[in-house]
């Protein structure tokens, strides 16, 4: 396959925006770790990265409604004014679909945040103009909304879109942007050129945790692997729009410790989070939901050897 061009050369001194899917501690009892959360989200914003939350690091799919508003207020409580984006997730529920996505997405304008649009199964293989339609509808009556297209090794109601929906998507005024994860870097930069052409000033945020470079061809990022560490992400950054060459050295061991993260099972890299943020005290225990896949005894190990390349302990 050919690639256009323009979308193979890295982008040096780009300026990068960064977005981190905020990771849901528990306490040993099982119960959410609110103070750690909030201190998490505060690290977040103080690295100048914007949390997402209600996101799949944030088991969104695992959640009960009364516990998707709960993270809600506490994100709203602890950030007050600041942005943050929110996952609105309608998978499981009975309806016409743009209704649904309105309700959730007014739960979030309520507590201040930014919705991105999950996808839900009962869209897939449904012809293009319907999805779009859809999308449409739901962000009708919203400033600003994020849509999320997402690769079925994440969760099964994810679907990799047709050119065509992609090219309805970008029409949409209200949709600024679009998370990718695909986890193929070929198809991630199929969207950069077709947004370059059709929409410029539309976000591409890759979901990319094992190419974390798509950042140097022109796509921002939201990442689940930001939630490790958000202010090493910053830092990566920051280097890179100086055209700094220590950016080299934290890109690599970001990347190094993206790659063991989210080795399959992919959805365990959840407990991976846990695991690193727990070793560097981050939350009080490695604890993840209950239904969560879960990764070895040897796995802090590993990961302490990640933090130790990126200076973190």
């Amino acid at each position: 396959m050919n690639l256009p061009m323009a979308n193979t050369f890295r982008r040096f001194g780009r300026t990068i925006t960064g977005m981190s899917a905020m990771l849901l501690p528990f306490t040993e009892a099982g119960e959410i770790a609110e103070d750690a959360y909030s201190a998490c989200l505060l690290e977040t914003v103080q690295a100048g990265l914007t949390p997402a939350v209600n996101m799949d690091t944030g088991y969104i799919n695992l959640l009960t409604d009364a516990e998707k508003a709960r993270v809600l207020n506490l994100t709203k409580q602890t950030l007050g004014a600041t942005p943050f984006v929110a996952g609105a997730y309608i998978e499981g529920k009975e309806g016409d679909i743009a209704t649904l996505y309105r309700r959730e997405i007014a739960l979030i304008q309520q507590a201040g945040g930014t919705p991105i649009l999950f996808q839900t199964s009962r869209l897939h293989n449904r012809p293009p103009t319907e999805v779009v339609e859809t999308y449409a509808q739901a962000v009708a009556d919203v400033p600003t909304a994020y849509a999320f297209e997402l690769g079925r090794m994440f969760a099964p109601n994810g679907e990799i879109w047709s050119t065509e929906i992609v090219q309805g998507i970008l029409s949409i005024p209200q949709i600024k942007g679009m998370k990718h994860s695909s986890l193929d870097r070929v198809i991630e930069l199929e969207r950069l050129a077709l947004r370059d052409s059709l929409r410029p000033d539309f976000q591409i945020f890759t979901g990319n945790d094992l190419g974390i470079d798509m950042s140097e061809y022109g796509s921002d990022y939201l990442l689940g692997l930001a939630a490790f560490s958000p202010a090493k992400f910053a830092e990566r950054d920051r280097l890179w729009q100086q055209k700094d060459t220590a950016y080299f050295a934290v890109a690599d061991a970001l990347q190094h410790l993206g790659n063991i993260a989210f080795r399959p099972p992919v959805p365990a890299y959840k407990h991976s989070a846990a695991i690193f943020l727990n070793l560097l005290g981050k939350i009080p225990t490695s604890k993840t939901h209950p239904r969560s896949l879960e990764r070895p005894l040897w796995e802090r190990e590993i990961l302490t050897s990640c933090a130790e390349r990126l200076g973190l302990c």
